[in-house]
């Protein structure tokens, strides 16, 4: 195969799930606090002056409480071609969960967790490292196949009370 050739079909192996601008909808993004179950959580998401996704908030223990998580509901995506995710964020030091759905109406999701830093970082999320997941318990289940999805999120749940500031530039398949 042609150098020139490997490149074109590289390049064409990406898809963009949801990149933020300051014209973004943010319609299909929602907040999910421990507030279902009683918890005292409170999340928060809005497009900033830089045309981010700005997830911020207060994880409280409040009432067994315990964590915020911010979802993006979407259409079905045909994920068979890809195999990883990678996300542009901006985080404050704190430990984040990235999950996904093959379908939305699934009681648990696959999960990664992964550590911020104060810099903007791409962390690439492979579908094989997703392990499932239902309240915190590990499901002894495949990990994720990327077959399909239809939701993807961010969970703040650090077993303490904090508060938090995650910025979203982009979520990519490749």
């Amino acid at each position: 195969m042609r150098p020139f050739l490997l490149v074109i079909i590289l390049f064409l192996k990406s898809m963009t799930l949801f990149e933020f601008s300051a014209e973004s909808n943010i319609d299909n993004w929602q907040i999910l606090d421990d507030v279902v179950m009683g918890g005292r959580s409170d999340g928060h998401f809005k497009i900033n002056k830089d045309g981010h996704g700005e997830y911020t908030g207060n994880v409280s223990l409040e009432n067994n409480g315990g964590f915020s998580s911010l979802r993006y509901y979407f259409e079905t995506v045909d994920s068979s071609d890809y195999t990883k995710f990678k996300i542009r964020i901006k985080g404050d030091g704190k430990s984040y969960q990235f999950r996904v759905k093959s379908n939305r109406y699934d009681r648990y999701s696959y999960i990664f967790k992964f550590e911020t830093t104060e810099d903007w970082q791409t962390i690439e999320i492979p579908f094989e490292d997703m392990y499932a997941s239902f309240r915190g318990y590990r499901l002894d289940i495949p990990n994720f196949e990327g077959k399909q999805m239809e939701e993807v999120a961010f969970l703040i749940g650090n077993k303490k009370k904090e508060s938090f500031k995650l910025l979203i530039d982009s979520i990519t398949l490749e």
